[in-house]
């Protein structure tokens, strides 16, 4: 007899976030948990005016919409793990699945963006 946890297991890993081999969406506490990785690659996806009004400490500024991303992809290192986020993750998602489909194995966005990541109560820079 099989029982019902293993049957759900692997759903409610993914709703909880839990990257996968093609990258995944995090919720705040589980993004900040790969923050501390070593070699990871923290990119802020929105525009220099978002990104001056507050960010995560560490991150790099690569403009999505402004190409910028797309422009030095050649720069990033395919081998670390790449977190990325936006506003509300709609960005992020599209250029998560950008990296990914360039090759990048370990990509994660942050669910809901610096919104969801400001609404848990997480630190910020200016």
């Amino acid at each position: 007899m099989i029982r019902p946890f293993l049957v759900l297991f692997p759903f409610v890993l993914l709703a909880c976030g839990v990257p996968t081999e093609q990258g995944a969406s995090l919720v705040p506490a589980a993004f900040e948990g790969r923050l501390s990785e070593p070699g990871v690659q923290l990119i802020d996806a929105r525009t220099p005016g978002e990104f001056a009004g507050g960010h995560l400490a560490d991150a790099t500024n690569l403009d999505w919409n402004g190409g910028q991303l797309e422009a030095i992809v050649h720069e990033l290192d395919k081998t670390r793990p790449v977190l990325i986020y936006c506003a509300s993750g709609r960005r992020s998602a599209a250029a998560r699945d950008f990296l990914l489909d360039h090759g990048f194995k370990d990509v994660v966005d942050l669910q809901g963006g610096i919104n969801a990541w400001a609404a848990a109560g997480k630190p910020l820079e200016n």
